[in-house]
Parts: structure tokens; sequence; C-alpha cells
């Protein structure tokens, strides 16, 4: 560390005590790269010249077509939660399943895997969820930290579930594609709704006492109403899913223009179930106008820390910090996991991916870990930040719309099973990376890296120097990130 100076811990420690003391992200890491921009030219570490390529990394920013997909999704996501989809599907599946111990439970763990595969946020999972199931649950008999656990974990699912926005950040922060994003996290999406619904079989043995089935009256007649309020409530999914999934597996849409007709399906789907409203666009919009300006600043004040941060060899200083752990990659693979394990019981995902993630990238590329794998377990990994009593934001959001006979302490208390079983994917995605790597089907995808290194050692016939000398390596630098 030495040989590196102390200003890049410094910079480091100075992010994390600004965070810790409550300050906007955005504004803090802002505030400390300039700071340390300011002391670096003081100190001679760069130029003044450094700092003029804020400007064009701003733009870069702004100009990313990528990055357009997220109000589209976060649009799409504001929509079905207010539309009626998550009543009916709910409705329809808990009556299915009503006749067996759990069986509203399983409603919950299914409708909330199909809703994160059309909302791609975490908050309408979440609060449709408990506002629907949760009244029923108390009403029922099931166990309190039960009810509050699988509402919250069922909403958690989305992050993991295409077309999840942290999936999408995730593949602008590696370099990689959307669409191999969303086909690795196939595998671990299906593993965590097997697993969580395993958990329901085993208590339903166990303790069948915490969740009763439903009474006769409760579950009406298994006729033909009830499918075809079942099929009212999937079918309009199934083919939204596939619009906005299928056509990016397909190759015929890239992520933006295929949240784009996801945003414009949400708003079919609304009017199909006859709540297409102004108000309801309106709260839209204002959503989506809200969490995009998050990110877009949060995206500005990290450009600007990252910049300072390499400048004063902070890269170097990570790199090498890293490297040396013992174990090779199981040693930087267990060290990653649990500190962004800690790390979220602070940060959320997006403060995550945009801070933590690119100081560890090219540790894990020169670690030669595959980036699809890695950014697909660290989404695993981070899919507990939502559920970590007591600063996960899906509990916060349970909290905010549950009666006011629920305990908090239930809430926070009911969500730790479910932590764990989420660090038991953890586990499964460490141990199994064919969990991942399968649903990529082995096929050929441009390595950024190994383009830049063949572009590195390059030369050209006839350039050589005067003399016999060897042709000069064009050394074409860095790829702007």
């Amino acid at each position: 560390m030495l040989a590196f100076g102390p200003i890049p811990p410094l910079m480091f420690g100075g992010m994390i005590c600004f965070l810790l003391l409550g300050f906007p992200v955005a504004f803090s890491l802002a505030a400390v790269g300039l700071f340390f921009g300011v002391t670096g030219v003081w100190t001679g570490h760069f130029s003044p010249d450094f700092l003029q390529a804020l400007p064009f990394r701003f733009y870069g920013i702004i100009s990313n077509e990528l990055l357009l997909s997220i109000p589209f999704f976060t649009f799409m996501g504001a929509i079905l939660e207010r539309c009626g989809l998550a009543e009916d599907l709910l409705e329809g599946t808990g009556q299915l399943f009503g006749k067996i111990p759990g069986g509203l439970a399983y409603a919950v763990i299914l409708v909330g895997a199909v809703l994160g595969a059309i909302t791609g946020t975490v908050a309408a999972s979440v609060i449709a969820m408990g506002v629907i199931s949760l009244p029923v649950m108390m009403r029922y008999g099931y166990d309190m930290r039960l009810s509050t656990g699988v509402i919250a974990a069922s909403g958690t699912i989305t992050q993991l579930i295409p077309p999840s926005l942290v999936l999408v950040v995730l593949a602008d922060q590696l370099g990689r594609s959307v669409g191999d994003m969303y086909l690795g996290a196939i595998g671990p999406s299906i593993l965590q709704v097997a697993i969580f619904i395993l958990f329901i079989v085993a208590m339903s043995i166990l303790r069948p006492q915490t969740m009763p089935p439903l009474p006769p009256e409760a579950r009406g007649e298994m006729g033909w109403p009830l499918v075809r309020r079942v099929l009212w409530g999937m079918i309009p999914s199934i083919v939204l899913i596939f619009l906005v999934l299928g056509t990016i597996f397909l190759g015929l849409a890239t992520p933006t223009e295929a949240g784009a007709m996801g945003a414009v399906g949400a708003i079919v789907l609304a009017a199909l179930h006859r709540r297409l409203t102004w108000p309801l666009v309106r709260e839209g919009m204002d959503n989506t106008m809200r969490i995009t300006a998050m990110v877009v600043f949060i995206l500005v004040g990290s450009t600007c820390f990252s910049l300072v941060f390499q400048g004063m060899d902070g890269g170097r200083w990570i790199e090498h910090l890293l490297s040396n752990l013992p174990g090779g990659q199981i040693g930087f693979l267990l060290f990653v996991n649990v500190f962004v394990f800690f790390l979220a019981f602070f940060l959320d995902f997006f403060e995550i991916a945009f801070i933590i993630l690119p100081l560890l990238v090219p540790v894990a590329a020169k670690l030669n870990i595959d980036l699809i794998w890695f950014g697909v377990l660290l989404c695993v990994n981070m899919q507990t930040s939502f559920m970590h009593p007591p600063f996960g934001f899906a509990l916060f959001y349970l909290r905010g719309i549950a009666p006011k006979e629920v305990k908090s302490s239930d809430i926070y208390l009911g969500a730790i099973p479910w932590v764990a079983m989420q660090l038991v994917l953890v586990v499964v995605v460490i141990a199994w990376p064919e969990s991942v790597t399968y649903w990529l089907g082995g096929q050929a995808a441009i390595d950024p890296a190994a383009v830049q290194r063949s572009l590195d050692s390059l030369t050209l016939p006839g350039a050589g120097m005067p003399g016999g000398d060897d042709p000069p390596i064009l050394d074409f630098g860095a790829p702007p990130k």
C-alpha cells in the first residue's frame, strides 16, 4: 500500500465517512472527487488538464443509449403496480392452492416471480403483495413472521429475474450485453424460486399450524370462472414478458427498444383492466422521473470520484490489495461477497454497482473470472440488501403498508430465514457456475478485454525503425468507459 501513497485509501475512507454520516450519495461522491482532484493537482499527482476529461465523461453518461432503458422499465413497473394485474393473479392463484397448507404462501412466491418478470422493480412487487395478501393471511391464521417474510422475499426475487433494473446497471458497469446478463440470471432465478418453495413445503410439513389451508367458504368453487380469472391474469403477462425479454434474447430489439415496448404494453394492460386514467399515468411518470434522476446523479458523482481515484493510482492500489489475497480466485470471491454482504446494510444496489463494482471488475478480469457469472453472483448477493434487518428497503415498503397490529419486530425477525436462503443461493452459484453459464449456450461473445489486448500488441508491416529495429508497438490506451 505504501508504494501507492496514502491518498487512495484516504479517498476511499472519506467516501465511506460521508455515506455513514447520511449525506446524499451522488453529492458525497462528487464532493470527495473534486476535493481530492484539487489535492491531486496541488500535490503534483496529475496536471489540471487531467480533469478536463470530466465533461466528456458526463456527456458519455447522458448519451448512453443503454441507460435509456431504465426510465422505460421503471415506467412499465409503475403502471403495472396499479393496474390490477397483481390482484387478479393473487386472487386466482391463491384459490387454486387454497386447499393445501401454505397455499397462500405458494401463491405469493409464484405471483411474485411473475410480477418480477414484468415489472422489474422491487417496490412494485412488495407493495402489491403486501396490500393484497397480508390482510388475507392475517385473516386466515397465518403466522405473522412467516407472512411478512414470504411477502418481502417474493418482492426481492424481482431484483434477479429479468428484466431487472439491477441487471441493466450491472451490464453497463461490466461492459457486457444486457441480453447475456438476462440469460445468465435465468438459472439462479429458477433456483431462488425453487428454494423458497421448498422452504414452504418443509414448513407445511413440520409446522402446518403456521399456514393453514383456506376454509371452503374462502376457496369458492373451482369451476370455469376461477380458471378464467387465472388465465386473464397470466396470458397478458406472458405476452408482455415475451415482448420485453423474448425480443432481446432473439436479437430482435435492444434493451431500450424492448423497454419501450414494455412501457406501451403496460399501458395496454392497464386499459384492459379498465384502470388507465390520467392520475395513474401521472403517478407513473413522477415515479419514473425520480428514479431516473437519482440514477443519473449517482452516475455523475461516481464518475467524478472514479476519475480522480484512477488518477491517484487508486485502481492499482485496489488491484494490488485484492490480487494478493490468499486463495486466488476463491479467496477473492469470498472476500468480495462478504464485503458486499455487509456493505449492503448501508448502501442500496445502485450505490454498490456504481461505486464498488468498477473497483472490482479489473481484479476479476485479471483473475480470469467470467464477468457475466461474476455480475450475476453479485446480483444474487445484493438481493440481500433488500432483506437486511433493519435497513432493507423491502422491509421499509412492507412496514409502510402493513396494518398497525403488525409489529416491526415480526417484520425484521421474519426476514432472517429468507436472507439465509438467499445466501444459500450465493453458495450454490459459486459452487456451480454452470447455473449461470449453461443458459448462455456457449455462444461466442466479444470480450472487450481480449480485443483491447490485441490492439495493444498490434504492429504495422513496414513500420520498423531505421537500422532494422523491431517495428513499434502501437499503444491505443485504455478504452473509454
